[in-house]
């Protein structure tokens, strides 16, 4: 007989656990030992903190140690390859964000495939990306933005984290709706995209919410809407797209925890719950709050829905624009 692959001893041993003796008692008895949380992004982003906020409610709720492990690079590649190399056992998850949904169309070939390599397991939060300019610019609202960008098609300039992140796809999105066309300029990360639109060598700005807050409240920023379906808290007055003459328009970084391809239904369940306790409690929510965050409760089959559909309307903007990976 051929070696199996590792690949496939892994699932091949996720659906005996499925099927057989993974009963109540050893749900009963999951977890033994630490929990892993892969964050495929350096420490002190946004989803790192999420991850460690989060993280250590559910350690309290699973008595377990919880260790946040930090795999950056790729555009998160690095970090879903380690996570889908891991056993289905639970001891290793990854809070992902929306790359999880996007990069298999943005690379190519395909670096995974989400439905035969990931179980979802969890939504946690949403945050949104705002549309920011330097706070001495001339606009003062988006639709001011949108006047200038249709009198000189073309000339005023977006920086963005990056080539395929979901603030670049995000504007993508709002130019496609609002019939405008903008220079994109691509940074690696978004605070050197702020630190040039600040200093005016770019026009406006598409970051997360939780990088941008800090500045406009220091009078460096001045964010023009919010592309979240409701306003945040964070950034009290300003608007939102929809509001701002774009009804319906949403596009926001999600965060989400994942798990690899196999999970045993019980454990799954397990985490699951553990997550919804730990999004009720007031510790995690202020720090979600903090950030600019919404904690997104809810059913596996909601956060498992969401991947499809972005991986979806992330996938034909991807094709459509010709957009490529850094």
């Amino acid at each position: 007989m051929k070696m199996l692959s590792r690949r496939h001893l892994l699932a091949l041993a996720g659906l005996l656990a499925i099927g057989a003796p993974f009963g109540a008692g050893a749900a009963d008895a999951y977890p033994t030992k630490p929990i892993k949380i892969i964050v495929g992004y350096s420490a002190g982003g946004a989803v790192d903190l999420i991850a460690r906020s989060v993280g250590q409610r559910m350690a309290t709720i699973l008595g377990q140690p919880i260790i946040v492990e930090n795999k950056p690079g790729a555009g998160t590649n690095i970090a879903v390859k380690a996570l889908i190399a891991s056993p289905p056992d639970g001891y290793t998850l990854m809070l992902a964000a929306n790359a999880l949904a996007v990069n298999p169309t943005l690379f190519q070939p395909a670096p995974y495939d989400l439905e035969r390599d990931v179980t979802p397991v969890s939504l946690v939060a949403r945050v949104p990306v705002v549309a920011a300019v330097r706070e001495d610019s001339e606009w003062r609202t988006l639709q001011q933005l949108v006047s200038a960008a249709k009198a000189k098609p073309g000339t005023l300039s977006v920086a963005t984290p990056g080539n395929g992140s979901t603030p670049h796809l995000a504007m993508e999105l709002f130019q496609h709706t609002a019939g405008v066309s903008l220079r994109h300029v691509p940074y690696k990360g978004g605070a050197p995209a702020i630190t040039d639109v600040i200093g005016g060598h770019v026009d406006v700005v598409a970051v997360n919410a939780l990088e941008a807050s800090p500045l406009a409240k220091a009078g460096k920023l001045r964010v023009l809407a919010l592309m979240s379906p409701e306003r945040a808290a964070v950034l009290p007055g300003v608007p939102t797209v929809a509001e701002s003459g774009y009804p319906g328009f949403e596009a926001s970084v999600w965060y989400g925890f994942v798990a690899p391809a196999g999970l045993p239904k019980p454990v799954l369940t397990k985490l699951h719950e553990a997550v919804q306790k730990a999004l009720e409690s007031p510790e995690v929510r202020d720090q979600l709050a903090a950030a600019g965050g919404v904690p997104l409760p809810g059913a596996t089959e909601r956060f498992d829905k969401l991947l499809k559909s972005d991986a979806v309307r992330y996938g034909k903007l991807i094709r459509e624009a010709g957009i490529k990976p850094d």
